[in-house]
């Protein structure tokens, strides 16, 4: 079998992922150039605005130039100081750690559930300590994590919820849309997720308190946006802040993703449950584990994925469909392994499923359009797992 240093030329003809135009994308970036606005806050900033405020039925949402922005701004609003932790699972992108840490605050790492791969709630609790200002949870592939028991264990310890829900755009937990639960909540835009803009993100707020503030950390530090409402007759600097906006270019990329943004989920979903009937046989038999979705969440089919038997498998699958010209990927590796997570936080104790979980996932491609060569890739996987 070739080795992945091997197949680094062969072209991929089905990629991992292909970003999906909607086809109104270039029509609205001509129209802000023709408005006069190319700095952010402009009208197809509103709109983005608007149409995740009412869709998620969240109190403001605040476009931003990434996931990674929204999480920062998320840490300078919870006020945290040197030495406060955070508690979050190590399976997760570094910026769900990076933003806290840059405050000076400690991740403390939790595993995760077996079966979602979401934060293990049970195991939250006991990682609680005098220091712990904040839980951010993830919500891996679109699948929400158990809300209800990890908003009353904040409630009693009085804790702030921060949803990185970079991946959720459009799922939901019992009804309510992803993003609209926690304190707080980072969405994510870049070319990989459902919704894209190339970059970008957004800073969800659902407790009004910290609105006003919020304004004035996106905006360097100033009272702009009050200014520009009215509010003041100048601005100035009033807080610690940074530049968080996106341009105008970027918003209105997205404010046409946005429009299609239920069309584009279901065509997803159509090709998650293609590939979900396909390894139903190959989960029985033993060969591989699929994504588990429990009844009262509803997801977005951000990905699909397989759990292979262990690591070798997992790395036989990914050079293998490779040299076949399909791009397949492995995912996180765990925070707490990683030199920065053990520098700059800590493991509430052993994460046997976050380090099993890392050797043995595989993501498919999965991206709009790629109806038309589904079936190949399934009969490619199929005859590398031994299927044929």
């Amino acid at each position: 079998m070739a080795s992945i240093a091997d197949t680094a030329n062969i072209p991929m003809t089905i990629p991992f992922n292909r970003p999906y135009l909607v086809g109104r994308e270039l029509d609205y970036i001509a129209q802000a150039h023709t408005n006069g606005q190319l700095s952010g806050d402009g009208a197809f900033t509103r709109r983005c605005h608007t149409w995740l405020e009412q869709r998620l039925g969240v109190c403001k949402a605040l476009l931003t130039q990434s996931c990674t922005a929204a999480l920062e701004m998320a840490a300078i609003l919870l006020d945290l100081q040197p030495g406060d932790e955070v508690i979050m699972p190590s399976f997760t992108f570094v910026s769900t750690a990076n933003a806290f840490v840059l405050r000076g605050a400690v991740p403390v790492f939790v595993d995760i559930r077996p079966d979602t791969l979401n934060i293990d709630e049970t195991l939250i609790e006991q990682a609680i300590t005098p220091h712990t200002r904040a839980i951010c949870v993830v919500h891996y592939a679109g699948v929400a994590c158990e809300m209800d028991t990890i908003m009353a264990i904040a409630a009693r310890h009085g804790l702030k919820v921060i949803e990185d829900a970079a991946q959720g755009i459009l799922s939901s937990y019992k009804g309510r849309a992803l993003g609209s639960i926690g304190d707080l909540a980072a969405l994510s835009f870049h070319e990989t997720k459902n919704v894209i803009s190339g970059e970008g993100g957004a800073l969800l707020i659902n407790d009004p308190a910290l609105i006003e503030r919020a304004e004035v950390i996106r905006e360097k530090g100033t009272n702009r946006s009050k200014f520009f409402r009215g509010q003041v007759d100048k601005y100035t600097w009033v807080d610690i802040g940074s530049s968080y906006l996106p341009s105008e270019l970027i918003a209105a990329f997205l404010a046409a993703q946005l429009e299609e943004a239920e069309g584009i989920t279901a065509r997803r979903l159509a090709i998650w449950d293609h590939y979900h009937r396909w390894a139903a046989p190959l989960e029985r038999n033993g060969t591989l584990r699929r994504p588990i979705v429990p009844d009262h969440c509803m997801h977005n089919a951000h990905m699909y994925f397989l759990l292979l038997r262990d690591l070798e498998a997992r790395t036989h699958f990914i050079e293998a469909m490779m040299a076949t010209g399909i791009g397949t990927v492995f995912h996180y590796i765990p925070l707490h392994s990683s030199p920065a997570g053990q520098r700059y936080g800590r493991a509430a104790g052993p994460l046997p499923h976050t380090d099993a979980t890392s050797d043995r996932l595989v993501r498919l491609p999965l991206w709009v359009g790629l109806e038309d060569q589904h079936d190949h890739v399934m009969q490619a996987a199929q005859h590398i797992l031994g299927l044929a």
